[in-house]
């Protein structure tokens, strides 16, 4: 007679468990547990394990939050290395740092050979390309500005290393309108043809303390272009905020304003957007943008139930609708029978495209390309719109579990595990969101396909999660806490693509 269910359970201890959910894959348990299988087994969690280390690394890295002062400081601590490196003024250093976007590195290899540090200078504006041709005045001879050509004593004749002289009065006003132009770092020499750049000492001479707005305004610009060009440094996106962000090893990784709390992208700027990278996400909002208008009409936060068509708002992040009329059970997205979506392929995240669309007409593919777009930009938004609500239902969580805990239904301590999940949810939400741009540029193949089905595993999942967390008081903790590590598996799983050795 086979053996119950009670007598085949215990066949299993807690760390067969725990090697079902460490390795992620159907665990089989054998008989002989010889040695080759325990080393082997030990080297597959060995490599979970690095590879959930290296998707902390995909996700976060080292970086500081710099007030002005600190990113003035970093400035001229480089400049004055650049300095040295190349044996000229800080002032001058700080157009050939511009020239290579702030990176001292290749300022040390290229002064390694004369020939490049020669290269540099000129490609820089510091030296000219030639040999500076000085005119030589005659006795009777009087000097004269190049440009109003009015007749100036020699020294009130002022010119850069090219030797090219002008008077005071046209540097002035030359200054003058690229500072209100916003230029700083690139203002050229006068003369025709001419590549040198006034250095930053060479200006000042020119900004009077009469023009005090105008010396401040040359500062402020020199200080944000520096910025903008240093590899190392972005000024923070939030709103308002002062703050600038430094790496060490510039990524393009999760960073977090000390100031202000905006998170971004430190490589783009843009919102945190992994598994999709910079370019990927730059042409996705771009596009969002140019086609806001013709996608606002599936924005609504109302459908009608497929059953009794009677009309539901959604209220909550979770996916899965269950219609307070004739308790049908629903998808937000596809509207179809939830049933079809909890063990099968999660066909409505997947588009499925016209394999003949190329020999249709024009028109017919612009259709079906506006059809493509619209199916991404809909689980794009859904799950955008989803983070907003569940980040509304977190805080009603802390207020019941502050409610729990007055009331003497456990501590604090026992409840922390509907925040967790709150947590992970949106963890897991906004990595599912920020697949469907990369999905929507992929090739067609069986790398997009495979991508395909994890993605929908991990959107399995996560309305598993959404679900339970909203009907918290259907299930035990064992069971919630059990779908937070499936649908964290899940995260991982997908990520782990994008980890390079």
């Amino acid at each position: 007679m086979a053996d119950s269910d009670e007598d085949f359970s215990d066949d299993y201890d807690d760390e067969d468990i725990n090697d079902y959910y460490n390795n992620n894959d159907d665990y089989i348990e054998s008989d002989e547990n010889d040695a080759d299988s325990k080393n082997e087994e030990t080297g597959i969690v060995s490599n979970n394990n690095n590879i959930k280390k290296r998707i902390q690394e995909l996700e976060h890295f080292q970086y500081e939050t710099f007030t002005t002062e600190n990113v003035k400081a970093k400035l001229l601590n480089d400049m004055e290395t650049a300095s040295g490196t190349l044996n000229i003024s800080p002032s001058l250093a700080r157009i050939v740092l511009h020239h290579v976007k702030w990176k001292l590195p290749v300022v040390s290899t290229k002064c390694s050979l004369p020939s490049e540090k020669t290269k540099l200078l000129v490609e820089s504006g510091v030296q000219c390309r030639s040999r500076p041709n000085i005119k030589t005045v005659r006795p009777k001879e009087i000097p004269y500005c190049g440009v109003c050509l009015e007749n100036f004593a020699t020294n009130d004749l002022y010119a850069l290393s090219c030797k090219h002289m002008f008077c005071e009065g046209c540097w002035k006003q030359h200054i003058g309108f690229a500072v209100k132009d916003g230029m700083s770092s690139g203002i050229p020499c006068m003369e025709n043809n001419c590549t040198l750049l006034c250095h930053e000492d060479f200006v000042h001479q020119f900004l009077s303390v009469k023009s005090g707005s105008l010396e401040s305004n040359y500062l402020r610009h020199l200080l944000r272009i520096s910025v903008m060009e240093h590899y190392q440094l972005r000024f923070c996106p939030g709103a308002d905020c002062d703050m600038t962000l430094y790496a060490e090893k510039p990524k393009p990784r999760k960073v977090q304003c000390s100031k202000c709390k905006y998170i971004c992208c430190f490589e783009c700027g843009h919102p945190y957007h992994t598994p999709a990278d910079c370019s990927t996400i730059q042409k996705w909002l771009t596009k969002c943008a140019d086609d806001s208008e013709t996608a606002n009409y599936i924005s609504a936060n109302t459908k009608d139930c497929p059953a009794c068509h009677i009309c539901i708002e959604k209220n909550g992040g979770c996916n899965h609708i269950q219609c307070s009329k004739c308790k049908h059970n629903f998808c937000w997205m596809c509207l179809g029978d939830w049933k079809n979506h909890g063990n099968s392929y999660y066909e409505c995240s997947r588009y499925k495209e016209n394999p003949k669309i190329a020999k249709k007409s024009q028109q017919t593919q612009a259709r079906e390309a506006l059809k493509k777009y619209l199916f991404y930009f809909q689980r794009w938004e859904n799950h955008n719109q989803s983070l907003m609500l569940e980040a509304q239902a977190r805080t009603r969580i802390q207020k019941q579990i502050e409610e729990k805990v007055n009331k003497c239904q456990g501590t604090w301590i026992d409840w922390q595990y509907l925040m967790r999940a709150g947590e992970l949810l949106a963890k897991c939400r906004y990595t599912l969101q920020y697949t469907y741009p990369l999905v929507y540029y992929a090739e067609a193949g069986p790398e997009k396909t495979l991508f395909e089905y994890q993605q929908a595993q991990l959107e399995v999942e996560i309305e598993g999660l959404a679900w339970k967390l909203e009907h918290a008081g259907d299930y035990q903790r064992g069971e919630i806490e059990n779908q937070m590590d499936v649908a964290e598996k899940r995260r991982q799983t997908l990520l782990a693509r994008f980890v390079s050795d």
